[in-house]
């Protein structure tokens, strides 16, 4: 079985592997750095951390600030607190194309106990909405160490979406790059494809292990880039399987589902299904009982997949 890292986890790692190689890049925290794991980066190198304390208007507006004097700034926070300034980063990092990369931590039902007041299934509808903001939500650790250096790299503010929970590394680190704005075809297939971002990625490549056993061949997408999303991927992929599934932990109303449909909707109408939480909040409970709970299993989502296809 492959090691289960989370995506917090291996951010924090990115930054610090970053940090190595550049100096200008500043790391920021609203009193929440053990658990962001910007605390990794504070303690190596505490000169350019920075903590505004429980004040996220301040951390963004700071943030946009620094960003100003053309230094990349990584601004950390809960997914769902980072709603707090939300209109900080309307107006001071999406609108003016500051290098701020927005990173919500802890984002999902399974964040689990928190329970449904800490369980940001919006962030991704809110932020997608933004002009200039692009939406990223990495499907491992990997992948999640390897953004750091893209977007320190890039100019264009983003919102990065991070999970608690530890997940199966399905990246080799030694030669994985990602590409922002890129599909990442995970598993070739001819009768179904399979979209998901985040920790539904590996959910779905165990779905179409199963689908595999009942005579469906699917192709599985991590689709980490929402915005801008690979329409070409999708479209190629809905002309070769005929049917497109796609699955995330954030509600179906705004999410990776709505982004794939409004894409085939305008080039290539074709059957779909977005499997979701469905407008409701959430509930408390461990993160992992949750998914069992709203049918975010690789059995499950094999089942939406011969549904569609029925």
């Amino acid at each position: 079985m492959s090691e289960k890292i989370s995506t917090r986890n291996g951010f924090g790692n990115g930054l610090l592997r970053e940090a190595e190689e550049r100096e200008d890049f500043i790391v920021m925290d609203a009193d929440l750095a053990k658990s962001t794991r910007g605390g990794w980066f504070r303690d190596e190198l505490p000169e350019r951390w920075i903590n505004v304390g429980i004040s996220e208007q301040d951390l963004f507006a700071t943030a946009a600030g620094i960003a100003e004097t053309g230094r990349p700034v990584f601004a950390n926070t809960f997914a769902i607190f980072s709603e707090r300034g939300f209109e900080q980063v309307r107006q001071q990092i999406a609108r003016p194309k500051r290098n701020v990369t927005v990173v919500g931590s802890h984002a999902g039902v399974i964040t689990g106990e928190d329970g449904p007041s800490a369980q940001t299934i919006e962030d991704i509808s809110a932020y997608r909405g933004l002009p200039n903001m692009r939406v990223i939500s990495p499907a491992d650790a990997v992948e999640a160490n390897a953004l750091v250096t893209a977007l320190a790299e890039d100019d264009d503010p983003a919102y990065l979406r991070l999970i608690r929970e530890s997940v199966p590394v399905i990246h080799d680190e030694d030669d994985y790059e990602p590409e922002i704005g890129k599909g990442e075809v995970l598993r070739d297939g001819s009768d179904v494809t399979l979209i998901a971002h985040g920790a539904m990625v590996h959910v779905v490549q165990e779905a179409a292990e199963v689908l595999a056993e009942a005579g469906v061949d699917a192709r599985v997408i991590n689709m980490s880039t929402i915005k801008p999303i690979d329409e070409e991927l999708i479209v190629e992929s809905a002309e070769q399987t005929g049917a497109v599934l796609t699955a995330e932990d954030h509600n179906v109303i705004g999410g990776l589902g709505s982004a794939v449909a409004e894409v085939l909707a305008e080039n290539q109408p074709t059957p779909m299904k977005r499997v979701g939480i469905e407008d409701e909040f959430g509930t408390s409970g461990n993160g992992l009982d949750l998914y069992d709970y709203y049918g975010f299993t690789g059995e499950d989502i094999a089942e939406a997949a011969k549904d569609l296809l029925a």
